[in-house]
């Protein structure tokens, strides 16, 4: 049975670059949680979209997928679920919902882990109640022919219940650790998981919402305000590579962890820096074409070009945003960075 053991998380044997990408998103979070204390009415709306990109993403990661409309009014709860896949869609909106209000009086715990998958099953299958599986499983990958290749083998199921109680365990104990960096210690245990895969199914959709938890139990609430799922499922291929590549040796306690870790911090950067974008274009709404463009530019802590924001201002023409940016230049409330189709824009 793989050997759970993340000592190896202690701060003084970490890569500077596993380092330096956390410290850069502490330093976005703080940041982040400054800017919420004052713009709770854009914070709230910021949620509202957020939610409903989650439930979306993470389930089609899986293949399971209805309307935008039908999306909508399940996370809305305007109707019911209409069919098997709106009631797993509705299911993971339900176990999201409980994560978003109660996220601090739950854990990475057995009880809580099974409390949550049945909570995301149950509708789907009213009978679920958090049983971990009873029959061996197998991640398969869909080879170009048809052939179906198995990847990885999971654990056994007769394995399972002391793999899970031996991975808690060992999450307590790096949890409690004071010289453990918390943050990289959440894709460490979710990579984990994935590789004992205690369920039937539903152990990737699982896995998303155990990710969310332990973020912010840690003070990481990016993922509130912007999808964490859907960055995942815009970069699905990258995730699934960097998933395989860390699986690599699990079997024999020698995985390779910084895949993964790199993998699930650069998802959570781009969170916290399209939770910036998206700061800017809700909180300008209802103003002009110019004022959204300098507030986008103004309350960015990261520079933007100008593709930049006219994908997050798709209504404003690229010659307007050209020219209100360049009269934030000669006015000195922005520095222009770079040069050609790279330059990019700060607040001065």
């Amino acid at each position: 049975m793989h050997i759970f053991n993340y000592s190896f998380l202690k701060d003084d044997l970490l890569p500077a670059q596993l380092v330096t990408l956390a410290a850069n998103i502490s330093a976005l979070k703080v940041m982040t949680s400054i800017r919420q204390k004052d713009n709770e009415a854009a914070f709230q709306r910021l949620e509202s979209i957020a939610k409903i990109e989650s439930v979306k993403a993470s389930n089609a990661i899986e293949g399971i997928v209805t309307t935008d409309e039908r999306i909508r009014a399940l996370v809305g709860g305007s109707s019911a679920p209409l069919n098997h896949t709106e009631a797993e869609i509705a299911g993971y909106r339900d176990a999201l919902n409980e994560i978003h209000v109660n996220y601090a009086v739950h854990d990475f715990r057995e009880s809580d882990i099974r409390n949550l998958h049945a909570q995301m099953m149950r509708l789907a299958e009213p009978s679920a109640d958090g049983t971990y599986k009873t029959d061996d499983n197998v991640i398969a990958e869909r080879m170009p022919d048809g052939r179906r290749v198995v990847r990885f083998q999971p654990t056994s199921a007769a394995d399972t219940p002391e793999a899970m109680r031996q991975l808690v365990l060992a999450y307590v104990d790096a949890r409690d650790d004071a010289a453990v960096n918390k943050l990289l210690l959440i894709p460490c245990v979710v990579l984990d998981f994935l590789c004992v895969h205690p369920f039937r199914d539903g152990n990737g959709r699982l896995s998303r919402l155990l990710t969310l938890l332990l973020l912010y139990r840690n003070g990481f609430d990016a993922g509130r305000y912007m999808s964490f799922e859907a960055v995942v499922n815009a970069h699905k291929a990258e995730y699934y590579d960097a998933l395989k590549e860390s699986s690599v040796g699990w079997e024999e306690s020698r995985p390779r962890y910084f895949p993964f870790m790199v993998n699930f911090l650069s998802t959570l950067y781009e969170c916290y820096s399209e939770l910036d974008k998206r700061f800017a274009s809700v909180a300008a709404e209802k103003v002009s074409k110019k004022k959204r463009i300098e507030a986008t530019v103004l309350n960015s802590f990261t520079p933007l070009s100008k593709s930049d924001i006219c994908s997050i201002l798709p209504d404003v023409s690229p010659t307007t945003v050209e020219a209100v940016l360049g009269a934030m230049v000669r006015g000195g409330l922005i520095r222009r960075l770079g040069g050609g189709r790279g330059t990019k824009y700060i607040k001065a």
